[in-house]
């Protein structure tokens, strides 16, 4: 089978780099679409993650190693290659003349003698020579901490310059890590002790998670393929993008405006802590996310969101100001904090990026503030950990929104082995992915004064 496995995961990869698909996104779809035994699935998904993590690293070995380039109808072989050096250098389970006996077969399948040959022979010098003779090579001209963590060198650059060396180490180190697979539990449905007896009877092993009361954290398990999901039981979700609903802190009957809702996970939470009264009114740009959203809340039997296709910069074509309790801001961003499920993104985004995300967060939370009725909530967030899209939009909010203030009771919303990381005097927090292990995420609360106050554009 782990012949198979392999196969599958070149098939993976050449889809992400090919069509410039995300990778969480099209790995997903495999696993569902597969009969694969949870251990294969969990292997599959430590090959594909850890190839695009490394990959900086792995191709600087690549070069040292090939004597001359792939020709381009060949490239498929550069995919194959980086797999099978990210398994002989990071994993342990299959020893290397398996791997490469895995690798020669695939080629022969895909390919011909000759390309069998040379993967043979790179594979074969690399067991031989392993990766110290390479490693004296790294430093000279090439950028220490981009080799070491296996990331763009501006990127860390940018952390250590915003975080200082130690945490911009820390949080590069725990991006190369696997993410531990959480779901939160339908409040509106049932409770995490009778899930966690419910998930056992089906083989999942899970347990309590750390930050959200909802969250669990399954241990051993494919957690889609059971009927504890299938019935609406559990939600998958990160427990730090949990947090985000605590801090909208949704009451039952209220009318809350989640503004760029897909695929849902925020907005069932909220209407889930509503059970189901009131309303969670959905808002994305794109009418399949919508689709993603509907599903969502079909499958979670939550009846109070109402989701249509909208640009967040514009609400106000279809609403009054005013009109809602409470409202979220969950913006585009970089996704800096969710490098491990989406190891991609530190290959395609740039500092450009950044700065265009930054335009977009602020006219949003502009607009979406209009919407805030007088004593109301407006909170925002992001599963970023860069400065420039969280500290300086939140900073830049209130400076251009007097009517705004901190919401005096974001502290006590949240659990308390995270308040230390709470500045006095704001109402925001930034968690890092190697607080808790769990992905990085920034959230402000504000809260609309009633005595109201002059606005600015």
């Amino acid at each position: 089978m782990d012949n198979n496995i392999r196969a599958i995961a070149l098939d993976v990869l050449l889809k992400i780099e090919q069509n410039q698909a995300y990778s969480n996104l099209q790995l997903n779809q495999t696993l569902q679409n597969s009969n694969m035994k949870s251990v294969d699935k969990a292997l599959l998904t430590n090959i594909v993650y850890g190839t695009i993590q490394r990959k900086n690293t792995i191709d600087f070995y690549l070069d040292q190693l090939l004597n001359k380039p792939i020709k381009k109808k060949d490239r498929w072989v550069l995919s194959l290659l980086r797999l099978s050096i990210f398994q002989m250098l990071y994993l342990d389970r299959v020893p290397d003349h398996a791997i490469i006996h895995e690798a020669v077969e695939i080629t022969k399948e895909r390919g011909n003698q000759g390309l069998a040959g040379l993967v043979n022979g790179i594979l074969r010098k690399l067991q031989r020579e392993g990766t110290e003779a390479m490693d004296k090579i790294a430093g000279e001209g090439a950028d220490k901490e981009a080799l070491s963590y296996s990331m763009p060198q501006w990127l860390f650059d940018r952390w250590r310059d915003q975080f200082g060396q130690e945490d911009a180490e820390k949080m590069a180190q725990s991006n190369l890590l696997a993410s531990p697979v959480t779901a939160r539990v339908n409040t509106k449905k049932s409770n995490r002790k009778d899930v966690l007896e419910l998930l056992l009877e089906e083989g999942i092993v899970a347990e309590e998670g750390e930050l959200s009361p909802e969250g669990i954290i399954v241990k051993e398990g494919y957690l889609p393929a059971t009927d504890v999901y299938k019935q609406g039981l559990v939600t998958i979700q990160d427990e730090s993008s949990m947090l985000v609903a605590r801090a909208v802190d949704p009451v039952s009957g209220e009318t809350i405006l989640d503004t760029c809702a897909a695929p849902g996970g925020k907005s069932t939470h909220m209407a889930e802590l509503m059970q189901g009264e009131g309303k969670v009114v959905s808002l994305d740009l794109h009418s399949h996310k919508i689709d993603l959203i509907k599903r969502q809340a079909e499958r979670l039997g939550l009846e109070n969101i109402e989701a249509s296709v909208l640009d967040a910069r514009k609400v106000s074509d279809q609403f009054e100001s005013g009109t809602f309790d409470r409202v979220l801001v969950d913006a585009p961003c970089s996704g800096f904090g969710v490098i491990r499920k989406k190891p991609d993104l530190k290959w395609s985004k740039t500092e450009e990026d950044v700065t265009r995300l930054t335009n977009i967060q602020r006219d949003i939370l502009h607009a979406a503030s209009d919407m805030v009725k007088d004593g109301g909530l407006l909170v925002y967030s992001t599963c970023t950990v860069d400065k420039e899209e969280n500290d300086n939009v939140a900073d830049w909010f209130l400076s251009n929104h007097p009517e705004f203030e901190w919401d005096s009771q974001f502290a006590e919303k949240m659990p308390n082995n995270i308040k230390s990381y709470i500045i006095d005097g704001r109402s925001d927090i930034q968690i890092m992915p190697h607080y808790f292990n769990s992905d990085g995420f920034y959230i402000a609360a504000y809260r609309k004064k009633t005595t109201g106050g002059e606005k600015h554009a």
